[in-house]
């Protein structure tokens, strides 16, 4: 049966219509995933960075975000979730190194790189707090910067921590 090129027209346009209405470009929800996993990454490195500072140079949280909030070059969506991170983390920072360090008791927490130790604590928080963040991307994402930013073994060890805690909280239930 031939097409008729009117009706391909008019579906065409209604499924633009659609896709304007809904915020769908092109490529649609593969597309948003894209831009919602690299809003998330550039977070995730910056909210290591805040959490890096605090724990280094000892500097106080609400004066290292405060500083964060006024650098206009960061996009707000990246600073929403960097925060949310970064706050997320040192609320439940003792629940959290309390997790390393039952999953890697031979490695004591203060004595971490810090970039590893910060790099788990956020990852740590996701699995624990974001449910819209998949287990898998949670420690992907960790494996990744952890390349990126930490040591020769950080990735290996990175991976280490976080799939034994990811086995403890599929088999505790949480």
């Amino acid at each position: 049966m031939p097409e008729d090129p009117e009706m391909t027209s008019i579906v065409s346009s209604t499924n633009e219509v659609r896709r304007r209405a809904t915020g769908e470009r092109q490529g649609g929800r593969e597309e948003r995933t894209m831009t919602l996993a690299r809003t998330r990454r550039q977070a995730r490195i910056l909210a290591l960075q805040i959490l890096y500072e605090v724990d280094v140079a000892g500097h106080r949280l609400d004066e290292v975000l405060e500083r964060y909030r006024t650098e206009s070059q960061i996009p707000q969506p990246v600073r929403r979730y960097a925060e949310r991170l970064v706050t997320g983390v040192h609320a439940d920072l003792e629940r959290i190194d309390r997790m390393i360090g039952e999953a890697a008791p031979a490695f004591p927490v203060e004595q971490l790189p810090p970039v590893d130790r910060n790099i788990l604590r956020i990852a740590i928080y996701e699995l624990l707090h974001e449910p819209d963040v998949p287990l898998k991307a949670a420690i992907n994402e960790a494996v990744e910067i952890a390349k990126q930013y930490g040591g020769e073994s950080s990735s290996r060890f990175v991976n280490g921590v976080l799939g034994t805690i990811a086995a403890n909280l599929a088999s505790s239930g949480s």
